[in-house]
């Protein structure tokens, strides 16, 4: 099928600041979708139908007039955090042409003379405010894209909770348009109440004595985790992850997930990993809430319950880790029916009967075993000595991929 739906970038200076190519195409369309701001910028003339989109947003009418000629309007460049990048998702690319506008990303940069190539956006529209402490490290410098004009003001309170009160913060209304205007100070001292509603957030990070230091590799001090002992200690879970081996895009069940270390350094490996935490016990759930938030992954889901019985229905993982319940009958058989083929089994016992279920399944499956014993210098009287930490018996497994015959490939 021909492109049938042509999706428009418009900027903060409506339809006269469009191109011939988006302009002719709004004067051809039957129906012009869009959100009522954009649509309300478009002059009497044209004789679309106007459709704004309803609340929730769904795509199902526009999808009902495939085939006839549909404008879609969206701010700047409507593949950047747009509903274009939504649209390219439902149809096939053929079906749909982008004719983008300058996005407010390009116009913020322009203005500060930051090099887009070396800032990282994140979006706050529909998204929940922790999302930006994953990307909070001093020195960085960000562009949060505002979900309305009482976000600056809710971000400088949380730079200033996470120890980011010395941060610059540019805030930017109106980009490209009349209205456009610049509002400058420190997170700490910000003083502007409600803004603009269509404003874009720069910020300049700096970390103040006491900030937490959240490296980029895996591995996170202990102390990053709110816990009751029921956490996989900081080395062994970077072998643990590093074993896990995680990939863009890849869901991971963390199985027996107590404080949800394991999960929560899995989304953080990459912005489109995917983790559900499954745990049981009440207060450690709420450990996994404000763990997830804090550092930056508020998307992990958590799954209130004990496997294998919570484990049904859930999607199809990537990878599993199993860090509590590899005793439990059926855990581990449950997992590994569950897991797709070429994932990626990571288990870890301390106990001998939970030693001995792993062995166990390594005879009958196959895998690895891996003994992990650590120890830390300790004072004893005037000297120092080795305390050495419980060993930890790591097994890994890969599920195979089903040989294809000859006579199957062909």
């Amino acid at each position: 099928m021909p492109a049938w739906l042509t999706v428009v970038g418009i900027g903060d200076d409506g339809f006269a600041g469009l191109g011939r190519p988006a302009r002719r195409a709004l004067l051809e369309a039957s129906v012009i979708y869009g959100g009522e701001r954009h649509l309300a910028r478009l002059p009497p003339r044209l004789a679309a139908r106007r459709a704004a989109w309803p609340r929730p947003f769904d795509l199902a009418p526009l999808l009902t007039e495939r085939g006839s000629k549909v404008c879609v309007l969206a701010s700047g460049d409507p593949m950047l955090f747009g509903v274009g990048a939504t649209l390219a998702r439902q149809l096939p690319a053929g079906e749909m042409l982008v004719l983008p506008a300058p996005s407010s990303v390009s116009l913020a940069a322009a203005r500060l003379g930051w090099p887009v190539q070396d800032i990282a956006t994140v979006s706050l529209v529909g998204r929940p405010l922790p999302t930006l402490n994953a990307h909070l490290h001093d020195g960085a410098r960000l562009f949060v894209l505002s979900a309305d004009g009482r976000t600056p003001a809710a971000l400088a309170e949380l730079l200033n909770a996470r120890g980011f009160g010395a941060t610059r913060m540019t805030v930017l209304e109106h980009l490209g348009g009349e209205r456009e205007r610049r509002i400058d100070g420190r997170a700490d001292q910000w003083a502007a109440g409600e803004v603009a509603a269509l404003n874009l957030i720069a910020l300049a990070c700096r970390a103040t004595a006491g900030a937490p230091r959240l490296p980029l590799t895996c591995g996170l001090p202990d102390d990053a985790f709110r816990h009751d002992g029921q956490l996989t200690k900081r080395d062994v879970r970077a072998i643990t992850l590093a074993r896990l081996a995680p990939t863009p895009g890849e869901l991971l069940w963390d199985v027996g997930a107590g404080s949800g270390s394991i999960g929560i350094e899995w989304m953080r490996a990459h912005p489109t990993c995917r983790a559900i935490a499954i745990e049981g016990h009440g207060e450690r759930q709420r450990f996994i809430e404000h763990n997830r938030d804090a550092l930056g992954v508020p998307g992990l889901q958590l799954v209130a319950g004990r496997a294998p019985d919570a484990l049904d229905g859930l999607p199809t993982p990537d990878a599993v880790f199993i860090g509590g319940g590899v005793t439990v009958p059926g855990v581990l058989q449950a997992c590994w029916a569950s897991l797709r083929e070429g994932g990626r089994l990571v288990a870890n016992a301390v106990t001998l009967q939970g030693e001995t279920a792993l062995t166990a399944w390594r005879a009958e499956h196959g895998g690895t075993l891996t003994r992990i014993a650590l120890a830390d210098a300790q004072p004893l009287g005037a000297f120092d000595t080795w305390r050495q930490a419980l060993p930890i018996t790591m097994l890994e497994a890969t599920k195979a991929t089903p040989a294809i015959s000859r006579i199957d490939a062909i």
